[in-house]
């Protein structure tokens, strides 16, 4: 007599696939259901009686583990696992595992594209030409606001992980330098262009622009606020495509709107969907995107296919990338 199959649920499965793409691989796994998203009161009746659970920003603290006597794996449809309870998971004999890259091209490409919307803002000048303005203009050639050429600027990247050194390889290929601040410097060397190492205060003094690519820990929480923001050149830009607490939006903003720093690309929020009255989403020249950095076809696709993986080598008997 087989075995009954493992019950999963993904439950928030709509950002990671809004039906361009296949389940088939999780599928293959058990008896698989994926709701497109799940409210946190809805969480524990939609995981009665399953094995398997995969989120992607939907909590699971320890109050709903336990409520779950049949949960024996979580897999974080993601890099960043603190919506998980690890330590909870660790004492209840629940395995947790993430996905630590799959969308290093994707979310470094993202990145490069805020920073060229704030150096050429070229959203702002198609909407315009689109709007008549250059049929309206006198001139064959006019600019909403002046163009920076990045070619010999410094780019100061905070966390030189993965993706902090993918966007440095573009960064230099337009010709910026590298400069970085990472807690590890010893294991993130590189040999394919150069970069100098600097303590984060040098680095915020340093750099043109300033980008975050760093985890959210409680060191890290609120790292760019009033004081660091002060740090650096009026002229500067700030990146965000890590995580939004990272920043404490109320002194970015502020910074933004006294000319602190010039500009902020943001694709990131501490509070996601945002609530009206944001102050970023009206700053001085802040763009923000809606936290899609990591979702190109490519990289939604991969990480279906790493959650699977993750997942088999756990019904297996030899999880791996184990958090918990």
């Amino acid at each position: 007599m087989s075995s009954p199959r493992t019950s999963i649920v993904f439950v928030d499965g709509y950002a990671t696939n809004p039906g361009d793409l296949s389940w088939s691989a999780l599928e293959a796994l058990g008896d698989f259901t994926a709701y497109d998203r799940s409210a946190a009161s809805e969480v524990i009746a939609r995981l009665d009686g399953v094995q398997a659970v995969i989120t992607n920003k939907v909590p699971l603290p320890r109050e709903v583990q336990a409520a779950l006597p049949h949960l024996k794996y979580i897999g974080v449809a993601a890099t960043g696992y603190n919506i998980v309870d690890v330590i909870a998971a660790r004492e209840l004999g629940i395995t947790v595992t993430n996905i630590p890259s799959y969308g290093t091209h994707s979310v470094a490409q993202h990145t490069i594209a805020l920073l060229l919307e704030l150096t050429n803002r070229v959203g702002a000048h198609a909407a315009d030409t689109r709007a008549g303005g250059w049929a309206r203009n006198p001139d064959w050639s006019y600019s909403l606001a002046p163009s920076i050429e990045l070619a010999g600027k410094t780019l100061g990247i905070v966390g030189f992980g993965r993706i902090g050194q993918q966007t440095a390889r573009i960064a230099h290929a337009l010709g910026m330098k590298i400069a970085a601040y990472d807690h590890r410097p010893e294991s993130k060397r590189v040999d394919a262009f150069p970069v100098t190492w600097l303590t984060l205060d040098g680095l915020l003094e340093a750099a043109d622009v300033v980008s975050l690519h760093c985890p959210l820990v409680d060191s890290t929480r609120g790292l760019i606020n009033a004081a660091s923001l002060k740090r650096m050149k009026r002229s500067a830009l700030l990146l965000n495509a890590s995580r939004g607490p990272l920043v404490v939006e109320t002194d970015l903003a502020e910074a933004l709107e006294l000319g602190v720093i010039a500009g902020a690309g943001l694709d990131v929020l501490s509070q996601e969907p945002p609530v009206a009255g944001s102050p970023l989403l009206s700053a001085r020249n802040c763009v923000v995107t809606p936290h899609n950095a990591w979702a190109s076809t490519e990289a939604r696709s991969r990480l279906i296919r790493m959650l699977a993986d993750n997942l088999a080598a756990w019904l297996a008997g030899t999880p791996r990338n184990v958090v918990s």
